[in-house]
């Protein structure tokens, strides 16, 4: 922590699944932060919690809910929520958004654990927007629907259900078509759940064999073909944008 800034304007949290929104971690970040940005939620039900009113009780005094399409401005910029498919296991969940940035010039497309499952919406969004730089996740694996979801369900679960659900993202096939739809100039594979703080609340233990290290591969190689620049981020990485 004690490499970022003394004041946060804007944190974005793409939904709560426990590796992109850890407590732990923002409570760190409380007494520095001046907005927080969350997916806009229908009140708060048991297998869709507010994030709002979450954040709220643990001491975030600004808390911002925006909806699909709906923009934020701010000096020199803006932030818009879209929309994100696949990871939740077909749940009818709202609280997960992926966010366009405009700042410094750039156009950045933060689209968190996205499964490209329906190639129009992206042809959609390249109508009403450009991409500069993209951010995706690619565990592409995804863990069984009863990894997290089980709890809230009132009859057995068979296996044929819970392995069709898995809460995975894109794979090599998907992202790419992601990214020969916006023609981003730089791509970064993120929340892969590599750090080694996470092997505390995930099970993943990757090896160069992994599916979604494979598959990540394959993209970045598959971009730097194309005169792309692409890398799959651990730990840490500080990109700078100029206009």
């Amino acid at each position: 922590m004690a490499d970022l800034p003394d004041t946060i304007d804007y944190i974005l949290i793409t939904h709560n699944h426990q590796d992109h929104c850890m407590l732990e971690t923002l409570l760190q970040l409380r007494h520095k932060t001046q907005t927080v940005i969350v997916p806009k939620n229908s009140g708060g039900e048991l297998v869709d919690p507010s994030l709002k009113l979450i954040l709220q009780t643990i001491g975030f005094k600004n808390v911002r809910e925006i909806d699909v399409m709906e923009t934020l401005e701010f000096d020199g910029g803006l932030i818009q929520g879209l929309p994100f498919l696949g990871e939740h296991g077909d749940l009818n969940i709202l609280t997960k958004m992926a966010y366009h940035i405009r700042a410094q010039g750039q156009s950045i497309l933060v689209a968190a654990d996205s499964n490209n499952i329906e190639p129009q919406l992206y042809e959609h969004l390249r109508e009403v927007l450009d991409t500069d730089i993209l951010f995706l996740g690619m565990e592409c694996e995804g863990a069984p629907f009863s990894w997290i979801y089980s709890p809230l369900i009132t009859q057995p679960l068979s296996r044929k259900m819970d392995q069709s659900r898995r809460l995975d993202g894109s794979n090599y096939e998907r992202a790419l078509g992601i990214v020969d739809c916006l023609q981003p100039k730089q791509v970064y594979v993120y929340a892969m759940g590599q750090e080694p703080w996470l092997s505390f609340i995930m099970a993943t233990q990757y090896t160069e064999t992994s599916r979604p290290i494979v598959e990540s591969n394959q993209l970045v190689k598959a971009c730097c073909d194309r005169g792309i620049i692409a890398e799959r981020l651990s730990n840490q990485k500080e990109i700078i944008l100029t206009p």
